[in-house]
């Protein structure tokens, strides 16, 4: 047994150029136990573009085996292996197979240890151009119309900046969808084969983006999008209207005046104020 045996390594690929593989990733592939891939063609063209060769046996992982492969890997974890996951690209378990491996290898006590490296989801929110401060990830929207509406319903007054992940032949569909529900205006940006030969960031309001889009689009697509701007300070009478109805509920008026200013997340003593102006 090794000083790393018995470790769960999520490894992060490249999202695009081969020479952005963190540097630790091709020790990671060499001296591994055992490297389950996504793909291991992609694997293998990987490893031939970091002139190494993975240092023990190669399975396949992906959606279709993943439960199926969990009792052999960690098997091989516990038995003091070190096994290194890796997917087609970026980081393992962000919208690709890997969370419920990690989750048996937590369950067992195996450490799960991770290469950091290549993100979509971050290279996508810093070229957009929008407020990376604060942001929250969605990955890839339902397929069904209705249900992506009902998703996008929920997201609809997020503050945070939000990124999505989409399929080239659905990015239209989904911009249009997003247009609806957010708003035409809502500014937004669709970034496009990040870090590749083709790369390209397109911006603007989300109605431009669909129509824009109609035409086709191709390649790996991460989309960005504004949050929901701040809602305007309610005025003296929404809070008098507000605290009238709650009063003609059967509230007292001195609870309606606290209910009303909590909801609106004004001063209790600004409602009062404008209740007995």
């Amino acid at each position: 047994m090794t000083e790393f045996a018995g470790v769960l390594v999520l490894a992060a690929t490249p999202i695009g150029q081969a020479g952005d593989a963190p540097p630790r990733l091709a020790a990671e592939l060499a001296g591994a136990g055992v490297v389950a891939a996504e793909d291991t063609r992609r694997l293998r063209r990987l490893t031939t573009a970091l002139g190494i060769q993975p240092g023990g046996r190669v399975m396949s992982y992906f959606e279709g085996n993943e439960r199926q492969r969990i009792p052999e890997l960690l098997e091989a974890l516990l038995a003091g292996e070190r096994v290194v996951l890796v997917t087609d690209a970026g980081m393992p378990s962000v919208s690709d197979p890997g969370y419920r491996l990690v989750t048996a290898a937590v369950a067992a006590g195996v450490r799960v240890s991770v290469v950091p490296g290549p993100s979509a989801v971050l290279a996508a929110l810093a070229v957009s151009g929008l407020p990376v401060d604060r942001f929250c990830f969605e990955g890839f929207l339902p397929r069904k119309a209705g249900e992506r509406a009902r998703r996008l319903a929920d997201v609809a007054e997020e503050r945070r900046t939000l990124v999505f992940f989409e399929a080239p032949h659905r990015t239209a569909a989904t911009l249009a969808a997003l247009a609806e529900a957010f708003g035409a205006d809502r500014p937004a940006a669709v970034c496009r084969e990040l870090t590749k030969t083709h790369e390209e960031v397109r911006r603007g309001p989300l109605s431009e983006l669909a129509q824009w889009a109609g035409a086709g689009v191709r390649g790996e697509v991460t989309l960005v999008v504004a949050g929901a701007p701040a809602a305007a300070p309610p005025g003296e009478a929404d809070l008098v209207s507000a605290v009238a109805a709650l009063e003609a509920s059967g509230r007292s008026r001195r609870d309606a005046i606290t209910e009303v200013a909590r909801r609106h997340g004004v001063r209790r003593r600004d409602v009062y104020a404008a209740v007995h102006r």
